[in-house]
């Protein structure tokens, strides 16, 4: 049983439609998740179960050894950050990136009449400084660039301290230089061991960062594969969980994915 989470036969439906189906998946502590599938895969759902922010249809889900469903989630979510678009689209276009970042200490999107001791100023810089976004502080979230408010949001998932981080898609709308700036950022803290336990959702191979142990393939709502990153990144598992049939490239610890084309010579012989 996973000491961070454990899911168990775990199957999410809505109306009609399976969204997840018979989920088993274990967490524990020092693991660098990636969680990798197609549109439609379940990936969502299955990050909203891990962040405590939804129950299965069935089956168990176990957070910090706590079952949801028995215990009361607001107790659990201070423990867990959390960067999606979901949240950026809540976030006040008008709000410094100074306070994005330090209004996650009271776990809202926007300031009001809290107030924020030195500490929370300087931790909140800190978090900045780590992602290359210090010297933006003060400039409005939505007069930054994509790759800018990821790296925002990612330190403002970091700022209450929490002991797992799930980051839903945070190379979504990059281009290819502020994906390589965010996958550097995720590799130093990938490699971090103070680092919390991270998920990564992605559709993308390209978007694992370096650091990663472990990866969840998904399709349909069901797991195709499980286990230590390097086992289960082959091109039969990816082609069957994307399916297409996939030329899957290893670079040093990075990965790349293509469309297998077919032999043209071969194919000219037979028009």
């Amino acid at each position: 049983m996973g000491d961070v989470l454990n899911l168990t036969d775990v199957t999410v439906r809505r109306g009609a439609k399976t969204i997840l189906d018979g989920v088993n998946w274990s967490v524990d502590e020092g693991d660098r998740w990636v969680v990798l599938g197609p549109n439609g895969a379940g990936k969502t759902t299955l990050m909203q179960l891990a962040a405590a922010q939804m129950h299965p249809t069935s089956g168990t889900v176990d957070v910090f050894g706590e079952r949801l469903g028995a215990v009361d989630v607001f107790e659990l979510r201070p423990l867990i950050g959390l960067a999606s678009a979901a949240l950026a689209d809540r976030i006040p276009g008008g709000e410094t990136a100074l306070d994005v970042v330090r209004t996650a200490s009271y776990g809202v999107t926007g300031r009001w009449r809290e107030s924020y001791e030195e500490v929370d100023d300087s931790r909140a810089m800190d978090l900045l400084a780590a992602f290359g976004v210090a010297d933006l502080a003060e400039r409005r979230f939505g007069t930054l660039s994509e790759g800018e408010r990821k790296r925002t949001q990612i330190a403002r998932a970091l700022m209450a301290d929490p002991e797992l981080l799930i980051l839903d898609e945070p190379g979504a709308g990059l281009d290819l230089g502020g994906r390589e700036e965010l996958m550097g950022a995720l590799t130093e803290l990938a490699r971090d061991l103070a680092s919390p336990v991270l998920v990564l959702i992605t559709h993308h191979v390209e978007e694992v960062p370096e650091g990663f142990t472990d990866a969840l393939l998904l399709r349909e709502g069901k797991v195709e594969a499980s286990g230590e990153l390097f086992s289960v990144m082959t091109e039969e598992n990816l082609s069957r969980t994307f399916g297409v049939d996939l030329v899957v490239e290893r670079h040093g610890h990075r990965w790349s994915a293509r469309g297998r084309q077919p032999n043209l010579q071969t194919a000219g012989a037979h028009v």
